[in-house]
């Protein structure tokens, strides 16, 4: 029998695992639509530039889209996979399963970024499943896979919670790939390095200089432009600070308004420098999916659990795979060999950004084969 079990899906119980639809009420698309009719837009900055956050004429414009967004279509994108429910750790777990028909694939687990959800990774399965068993699961506070029950969700936590997904799964060896919040937790399996474990293909490895001097013996003008892009992707992303010491007051916020979900999302532009290739209904679609599952406090809370759980450094021994793509945050290759004892491949990419799986996702999907070949 379905029984409903959160706003938006409509369970079916087999064991650990509940097969699930996607499908929100109605009158939460409604109420949407009727407070996005009655936005208040704060007054702009004169000039209305980028350089003081998200600009008015830019929501404004975005606000107008939102209004004829078929969220319907979303969903029937949704559910042209398979979606499941199952519990880990005390926390219900959302994520998307799609075993491949060739029988020597292997299993692959695409860990998404902040902010954004599964939904970036729908567009890549087309381009995967002839070689991979494809698992795409949402961390615990993000989208379905809400309430979040407990306190101390960090990334390594979630990353022993995806261990225990993909053994439950059938999967006793695998690999993962992720960006931003994704790429931490590749890293972790890769800290992990669980038996089977094939490898982490990250996005970015996030190693900063450590205040030696000799750290900086041998860098050139690549790595000396990485660290100015590093010193302004930090004075642009006040997110950091306001997530990491106060995630619950801005969730408040977000929770009431959709456009503050919108104007926070900021990152899916690049803080605005012009770099960025995601269109404005991939925004849209994320924005509308934060709202309707009303998860953006929960998902702030990462920023809070990341900084106050204490942890000495660890160098990682697990295999790792790395693509640097132009327009995202340049991870230093010195810096990063530091940190990762087993870097067994490197690419650089010419064109795409920080969600480069929505934006380049047939050269994401080429990457991965070549490192998990």
């Amino acid at each position: 029998m379905n029984t409903q079990v959160n706003t938006g899906i409509t369970a079916k119980s087999s064991g650990e695992i509940s097969t699930v639809t996607v499908e929100f009420p109605q009158a939460d698309l409604d109420d949407l639509r009727t407070r996005l009719e009655r936005t208040r837009f704060a007054p702009s900055v004169p000039g209305d530039s980028w350089d003081y956050g998200t600009p008015t004429a830019y929501l404004a414009d975005m606000v107008e889209r939102w209004k004829s967004f078929d969220w319907r279509a979303v969903e029937a994108r949704i559910n042209a996979v398979p979606n499941h429910l199952t519990e880990i750790d005390g926390q219900v777990i959302h994520f998307v399963h799609v075993p491949s028909s060739n029988p020597d694939a292997k299993a692959l687990l695409l860990a998404h970024t902040y902010p954004g959800s599964f939904l970036e990774f729908l567009p890549m399965v087309e381009f995967l499943t002839d070689e991979f068993h494809l698992v795409i699961p949402e961390l615990p506070g993000f989208g379905l896979s809400t309430p979040v029950v407990d306190t101390g969700w960090t990334m390594k936590r979630a990353a022993e919670a995806y261990d225990v997904l993909m053994r439950r799964l059938g999967y006793d060896s695998y690999g993962v790939h992720g960006s931003d919040g994704g790429a931490m937790v590749g890293r972790e399996l890769a800290l992990l390095n669980p038996e089977g474990f094939l490898g982490a293909h990250v996005l970015q490895l996030f190693s900063f200089p450590s205040g030696d001097p000799s750290e900086f013996e041998g860098f050139g003008p690549k790595e000396y432009a990485a660290l100015e892009h590093m010193q302004w992707f930090q004075s642009v992303g006040g997110y950091n600070a306001m997530n990491g010491s106060r995630p619950q007051t801005i969730g408040a916020a977000l929770a009431d308004s959709p456009v503050g979900t919108l104007a926070y999302s900021e990152l899916f532009e690049s803080f605005g420098n012009g770099t960025s290739l995601v269109t404005p209904e991939q925004v849209i679609e994320q924005a509308t999916y934060y709202w309707l599952t009303n998860s953006y406090a929960s998902v702030a809370r990462y920023h809070y659990e990341e900084g106050h759980a204490e942890r000495e450094p660890e160098v990682s021994q697990g295999r790792i795979g790395v693509a640097v793509f132009k327009d995202d945050f340049q991870t230093i290759r010195s810096l990063a060999e530091r940190d990762n004892a087993n870097i067994q491949h490197w690419s650089e990419f010419s064109e795409g950004g920080h969600y480069a799986a929505m934006e380049r996702p047939e050269d994401v999907a080429a990457d991965l084969r070549a490192f998990f070949a």
